[in-house]
């Protein structure tokens, strides 16, 4: 029986700005671009989240919700410093941490000895230190596996632990909306709800067939997430996975044609992204992501082995065609895959030396 700890910062960027500057602290407070920049929230404190406002919203749209809302660029590099300190303290406790952004990771505590072994005290001393070492508040979820633990960590934010015991997950996951599944994103909620499905309990009664029928090979996965089954490792050898590059544009790109001139530029930056895992990741596919004025969004990708280029524009045209809308946001980007792309050899019919004329074959 693994036990697994999530350990994920209160509202990470400004959780630092309001440590550093005391006058941030007891107002509406965000971090993203100006409102001239077309620019969106990248995280905000808990005042301003009464208010409605929340990540990846635009920052014209989070004013209007609370005008008094303080907008601050972003300090990256005190970010990532916090960070290193932050991930250098759960390395004392093990050597299996899986970070999953510069403010949350997964740490497995199964063979530690520290407290007798006990997940619960060893998550409650990491808050403890965290906070006195850097000022920062943690919350933290301890349970069996990474999927309850990514969830019991955000069950009491901020600055809470929340803990599910092995006898304890199958009564947790029952009630459990499966909304708050890894995975279950708005549509694939309203999916669900309109078959009657709003809890795993609900889950649980549909045929495995008929959920694999729905959802695809994703069926299964939430066939086991609804038993509290999650068999995955904490690993801290992650393979990248993709490459990309976008842009947000002052103004909208009303037309095709305005937004295929933008590729030029934008494959720039993706081929100066890339040639920094050029040697060990290989190209595997290509895709194109377009955020329409409107706020929704679609990614058309394709299977090739290596750069095309000349993909990018005929992807564009699919993307852009299927809402006919003007464009915010456009990106591109590469998926990839371990040690280079190999290429395939074409192995010849007919065995060199085996003298057989395919004409004499029938």
């Amino acid at each position: 029986m693994r036990k697994i700890i999530h350990c994920d910062c209160d509202c990470f960027y400004a959780a630092v700005e309001m440590r550093d500057f005391p006058e941030y602290r007891d107002i509406p407070l965000a971090i993203g671009g100006s409102t001239d920049r077309r620019g969106v929230i990248a995280t905000c404190n808990y005042a301003a989240r009464a208010f409605g406002v929340r990540s990846a919203m635009a920052t014209a749209h989070a004013l209007k919700l609370c005008p008094q809302l303080k907008v601050i660029p972003g300090r990256m590099g005190v970010y990532k410093a916090v960070s290193v300190q932050i991930m250098a303290i759960y390395q004392e406790v093990t050597a299996l941490i899986e970070p999953l952004s510069l403010d949350e990771a997964y740490l497995d505590v199964s063979d530690t000895e520290l407290f007798q072994g006990s997940a619960t005290r060893i998550a409650q001393m990491l808050k403890a230190r965290v906070q006195a070492e850097t000022g920062i508040t943690i919350s933290a979820g301890v349970a069996p596996n990474k999927f309850l633990a990514k969830i019991a960590s955000d069950w009491q934010k901020p600055d809470g632990l929340f803990v599910i015991t092995p006898d304890q997950v199958d009564a947790f996951v029952l009630s459990l909306p499966v909304d708050k599944l890894h995975g279950v994103g708005a549509k694939t909620a309203e999916r669900l709800h309109a078959m009657g499905v709003m809890v795993c309990a609900d889950l649980r009664r549909q045929p495995l067939s008929l959920l694999i029928e729905q959802f695809g090979r994703f069926g299964k996965r939430l066939h086991e997430l609804s038993l509290g089954i999650d068999n995955r490792e904490v690993s801290n050898h992650r393979i990248r996975k993709s490459v990309s590059v976008e842009h947000t544009f002052p103004k909208d790109l009303a037309t095709l044609a305005a937004c295929l001139a933008q590729i030029a530029p934008l494959y720039a930056e993706l081929q100066a992204r890339y040639s920094k895992h050029k040697a060990s990741l290989g190209i595997q596919g290509v895709f194109v992501k377009l955020k329409f004025n409107d706020f929704t969004q679609t990614t058309v990708e394709q299977h090739v082995q290596g750069d095309q280029p000349g993909l990018f524009p005929i992807l564009m045209e699919q993307g852009f065609l299927r809402a006919n809308k003007p464009v915010r946001l456009l990106g591109l980007g590469y998926r990839l895959q371990p040690g280079g792309v190999e290429v395939a050899e074409q192995l010849p019919l007919w065995p060199a030396n085996q003298g057989v004329n395919p004409h004499d074959i029938d």
